[in-house]
């Protein structure tokens, strides 16, 4: 946990501007099949902590869909459970806690998962935060329990990072996974788009305008240093990590058209890798690192395909639709998400790479920028409602659906960071 700390800590010491005051609203609709029922027990003493543990904890757990939450009240003795009756309140799991001031101004927060059917303990964390960790130590609970009871990595720890436009002010945004707990990372008169996060979650790439035309940035989220990776003539855009951390591949028209290019991190050993009479855009490496998907006109009209790194056997990827854009693959390889238009309306739609079936994920009509969550099992993208653009979550079964909107401003272009180690 100890360089996830150390990006927080970076980012609250960095943030000298402070924090955003507007925080997400967040709406939920629909519910996953088969729904785990769960009891959260308010945690004792959490009243010393900044915040209720307890309240974090259920808020992710009924914001996944996977979960049925029981309210437990306050469980003051933790060591001494009544599984049978839990049982009997319809319960399968149980979790408790408490949260002890220490004297060094740290809290301990100590949690437990109790399975009420086996009448057994299934996992318990003891851990000893700042403050400021303390909205983590929840997420990192919730995470634990998503994971034993559901098997999937949770990702309620990880962070999200979007723009948000309020007339010609343009920020770029590290908040936590609920919305909450906003930092600012840049602040512009000009545009700002297509923020990527790094593989290890220390930086993110973004294009600005401040220039007066799109260039490529690096940006450090804890030292704030930040670095140009493409300054050519023309076009510079569409930035996307290589999985091993070390180069990016962007979108540039240094050369005329538009095409991919693969560069490194620092700016150096620039390479063009597509090499079509078309516009090639939009690059997405595969996890693994052999792939790379993008999004091109060659045929006629915007379609996705997937290429080796250096340009090699490239093939067309989307059949359905004569308008798909904005390719995004899961961390397995496995699902496609993206942007297609139909019957004109910009909808999101995944498809299964291997049968070829596709399905529509929104039921919003202008949707743009999807971006998996690290364990591949939702997705996060920007859609306009009641005239302001906002973020959306959506699992990647369709069956549970969130809006995330700011008290004020148009909030687009999510990315969903990477799991931290």
């Amino acid at each position: 946990m100890k360089k996830l700390n150390m990006l927080y800590t970076g980012l609250v010491i960095a943030a000298t501007m402070g924090s955003a005051q507007a925080q997400m609203r967040i709406e939920i609709s629909g519910v996953g099949s088969n729904q785990i029922p769960v009891a959260v027990a308010g945690f004792a003493n959490e009243g010393v902590s900044p915040q209720k543990i307890s309240e974090i904890i259920k808020a992710d757990l009924e914001r996944s869909g996977a979960f049925k939450i029981i309210d437990a009240g306050v469980i003051n003795d933790v060591n001494n459970i009544d599984y049978s009756a839990w049982k009997a309140k319809g319960a399968d799991a149980l979790v408790v806690g408490t949260v002890d001031a220490l004297a060094d101004g740290r809290y301990d927060v100590r949690y437990k998962l109790l399975d009420t059917v086996k009448q057994s303990k299934l996992s318990n964390l003891d851990k000893a935060v700042t403050a400021q960790f303390t909205r983590l130590s929840a997420h990192l609970i919730a995470d634990d329990v998503f994971f034993k009871l559901t098997g999937i990595k949770g990702a309620f720890s990880t962070r999200i990072a979007y723009v948000k436009q309020e007339g010609r002010n343009y920020q770029l945004l590290v908040a936590d996974a609920d919305g909450e707990n906003e930092q600012l990372a840049l602040r512009s008169n000009e545009p700002i788009i297509s923020p990527s996060w790094s593989p290890d979650g220390t930086k993110v790439a973004y294009v600005s305008f401040e220039q007066k035309k799109p260039v490529v940035y690096v940006q450090n989220l804890i030292t704030r240093a930040r670095t140009v990776v493409a300054n050519e003539k023309g076009s510079n855009s569409a930035p996307a990590w290589a999985p091993n951390g070390n180069k990016l591949a962007v979108a540039l028209s240094k050369d005329g058209h538009t095409q991919v290019y693969t560069v490194n991190a620092d700016g150096s050993n620039l390479r063009r890798a597509s090499n079509s009479t078309g516009i090639d855009t939009e690059p997405q490496w595969s996890a693994d690192g052999q792939s790379i998907y993008f999004t091109s006109d060659r045929s006629g009209g915007p379609q996705i395909y997937r290429m080796n790194p250096d340009g090699s056997d490239a093939k067309r990827v989307t059949f359905g639709g004569s308008y798909n854009i904005s390719p995004r693959i899961s961390a397995d390889g496995k699902t496609l998400a993206y942007i297609s238009r139909r019957d004109g309306n910009f909808q999101l739609f995944v498809l299964d790479l291997a049968s070829g079936q596709e399905q529509r994920l929104s039921d919003t009509t202008d949707d743009e920028s999807p971006s998996f969550a690290p364990n591949g099992k939702y997705i996060m993208y920007a859609t306009r409602a009641g005239g302001r653009k906002s973020l959306a979550v959506v699992s990647v079964d369709g069956r549970v659906k969130q809006r995330l909107t700011a008290q004020a401003g148009n909030i687009k272009e999510p990315t969903w960071g990477p799991f931290m180690q």
